[in-house]
């Protein structure tokens, strides 16, 4: 086994945020899929809170679903960086992280 430098880029969104007609997590993963990054996993949070202050949790009688959704996205440091830029028009609903990990392949 060796190890590699990578990033890992975190996107933290809303359950109910959409972009282009579709959930954002769902357009986020297909932006990613079609860049051909190396890897990708979406998590769906209980709870969370983020810009508004609001804590939101599961919806009890069918309101919006509002609970944190996770994207992970991982591969080489410049892809990673070129893939930033074609989130650019989604970027204010969401908060974005981005740091150094070391993959073992």
């Amino acid at each position: 086994m060796r190890f590699e430098q990578a990033l890992r880029l975190s996107i933290y969104l809303g359950h109910a945020d959409v972009a282009h007609g579709r959930a954002l997590s769902a357009e986020i993963l297909r932006r990613a899929h079609q860049a051909g990054l190396r890897g990708a996993t979406t998590l769906q949070g209980i709870a969370g809170f983020g810009l508004s202050g609001m804590i939101h949790t599961t919806p009890i009688w069918g309101l919006v679903d509002r609970t944190p959704i996770t994207v992970y996205l991982v591969d080489a440091p410049e892809r990673i960086r070129g893939f930033v830029a074609q989130l650019e028009d989604v970027g204010a609903q969401c908060r974005i992280v981005c740091d150094e990990v070391t993959l073992a392949v």
